[in-house]
């Protein structure tokens, strides 16, 4: 959003929370003006002392009531001591989102915009946050001057989970998008037919170990190929490191780690062959609901790709030709592989869809339909 707003907007205040996995509490604020930064600090711990001592009893990386609390102070108290009214306030998830709102009463923002990344009817296996995590989104969605969610599908999660379905709301899809660099794909002569990718978070719903038992199956009728995964962190490699071992794959899988450069990781993607998105299926995960970057990249990289019927944009993606659909268990996974190495011409049917399909999905492009489309409901 820096990279597209930076050269559009006279002054810009960005808000860094940091997330509870990365052991910093403290927030950031950065304020841009002329496309510089001017200025740089920390959210003072004194400001919210009972809060930060609350974030530093330890805990796993799950969602915290400490640190939503923090969020929620943080956006108050930066807004309020600043000497501006700000036309617009993105929230990223809801509690950015309610704190904007409440800015908007006190005259503080003008108009108020609820970015979602990520949504789930059954969010939460407690049942009272459960409750309070839907009622906040369906605030935020009724009292917000537009919703931004990323995949279409989160507005059936909403009417799944109660909300009517027989009025207007300001909802507006606005996807993820990819940086030109990560826009680019080699002639498939020069791929290498021997390389499979999975590219993202190596957890249990996003079916990493799918990807890598699959590999016994395939081999039987092409034993030189190999898995390139791409993310991390360390400590969920070393896990999936484990998983081929005890698939006796561990000589066909190569672990690039977590790659910090887009355009690196990039590079990785657009040399293998066919992008694996092994999502599980089960009915309260959130992937139903979501978008799914690995799919924007792999088609970015005009790979064709194998996925199971979980992700929204990987429906879609297989409905404009560029991919399988398949269970996610390992043989069924393992049997789309091998259809598309044996058919030389679905392939290059489907790599040219892939490419097709995304040349146009940059974040320029994104966020410019997105504010158009904002100032278009303004005016009107």
């Amino acid at each position: 959003m820096l990279f597209f707003l930076l050269p559009r907007v006279g002054k810009l205040l960005l808000l860094d929370q940091p997330h509870v996995a990365f052991g910093d509490i403290d927030p950031i604020i950065e304020i841009f003006e002329g496309k510089k930064m001017k200025k740089r600090f920390f959210f003072s711990r004194f400001w919210y002392l009972p809060i930060y001592l609350f974030c530093k009893i330890p805990s796993g990386p799950k969602t915290r009531v400490s640190y939503k609390l923090r969020d929620f102070f943080s956006v108050l108290g930066v807004a309020l001591t600043q000497p501006d009214v700000f036309d617009i306030f993105i929230g990223l998830e809801g509690i950015n989102a309610l704190a904007g709102i409440l800015l908007k009463k006190l005259g503080k923002v003008k108009k108020v915009i609820y970015y979602v990344s990520d949504y789930s009817p059954v969010r939460f296996k407690n049942k009272l946050f459960n409750a309070f995590y839907l009622w906040l989104d369906r605030f935020c969605l009724l009292h917000a001057d537009f919703t931004w969610d990323v995949s279409r599908a989160m507005q059936q999660g909403r009417f799944l989970a109660g909300l009517p379905e027989g009025r207007v709301y300001r909802v507006m899809h606005v996807p993820n998008g990819l940086f030109d660099s990560q826009i680019q794909s080699l002639p498939i002569a020069k791929r290498n037919k021997q390389a499979l990718v999975y590219m993202g978070i190596l957890e249990s719903d996003m079916g990493p170990d799918i990807a890598i038992k699959s590999l016994s199956y395939v081999h039987k009728k092409f034993p030189q190929v190999k898995l390139h995964i791409i993310g991390g962190p360390q400590e969920h490699v070393s896990l999936m490191k484990q998983v081929a071992q005890q698939a006796h794959v561990e000589d066909s899988v190569i672990f690039h780690g977590f790659v910090v450069k887009f355009s690196e990781m990039a590079k990785i993607v657009k040399r293998c062959y066919i992008g694996l998105a092994p999502y599980r299926s089960f009915p309260n995960s959130k992937r139903w609901y979501g978008d799914a970057g690995k799919i924007r990249q792999y088609v970015a990289s005009g790979l064709p790709v194998v996925t199971t019927q979980v992700p929204p944009l990987g429906r879609d993606i297989i409905a404009q030709g560029a991919g399988i659909m398949t269970n996610d268990t390992e043989k069924d996974f393992a049997s789309a592989i091998v259809t598309l190495l044996s058919d030389e011409m679905m392939y290059r049917k489907m790599a040219k869809a892939a490419v097709k399909i995304s040349k146009d999905n940059t974040w320029t492009n994104v966020y410019t339909k997105a504010f158009n489309d904002v100032l278009s409901s303004v005016q009107s």
